[in-house]
């Protein structure tokens, strides 16, 4: 009898090699569809902390600039002017610009930029912390001098984050110029405040 005519048992009629082949074929595609399960969540994860890390700083300014509110007397205050915007448009640029941070300090917490430079978050909070005071200072009480110094601490504060953002991703850094631009026109209405 012939080497070449031997056949494999009935019911095994593949090749070990090919049979292998197979196996491992079938175990990649097991892992390839672990490894896209695990990229959607990680992905839902970090849409939702992204989510979180915009909305919250929003709803909270909001949440100030409503309850804490502002006087009657901004409107009198600025009729003489016509470069200074009406109230609603500063309530809703600091929205945005609230977000912008919070889209910000998302982006350097993901590059895992808080452990690395602790006071790039100070420097975020206490940014935050103030411009959610500069509203009731400066309308409420109606000192235009007191929201002068408290814009440029927040200022200050800001341009830190900038700073230290940028240091840790430059994108981060992109997204705070649009929040100094801002917060360079509010001194000058606070300004204007101050000596109305």
């Amino acid at each position: 009898m012939d080497s070449q005519d031997i056949r494999y048992r009935a019911g095994d009629d593949r090749d070990p090699a090919t049979t292998a082949m197979a196996e491992t074929e079938r175990k990649n595609a097991d892992d390839n569809k672990g490894k896209r399960d695990q990229k959607r969540a990680m992905a839902k994860r970090g849409l939702k902390s992204l989510t979180v890390a915009v909305v919250a700083p929003v709803l909270v300014t909001l949440f100030s600039t409503y309850f804490l509110g502002t006087s009657d007397g901004y409107g009198n205050r600025t009729r003489s002017s016509a470069w200074i915007p009406p109230l609603w448009v500063l309530h809703a640029t600091c929205l945005v610009s609230s977000g912008l941070m919070g889209l910000a300090a998302w982006l350097v917490w993901v590059d895992g930029g808080f452990h690395k430079k602790p006071n790039a978050l100070y420097l975020y909070l206490a940014q935050f912390m103030l411009c959610l005071v500069w509203d009731p200072v400066t309308f409420r009480v109606g000192s235009g001098l007191a929201g002068l110094a408290v814009w440029l601490g927040q200022s200050a504060a800001l341009f830190g984050c900038y700073k230290a953002f940028n240091e840790i991703s430059p994108v981060a850094g992109n997204v705070v110029k649009p929040c100094l631009a801002w917060a360079a026109f509010v001194a000058a209405v606070n300004v204007k405040l101050a000596i109305a």
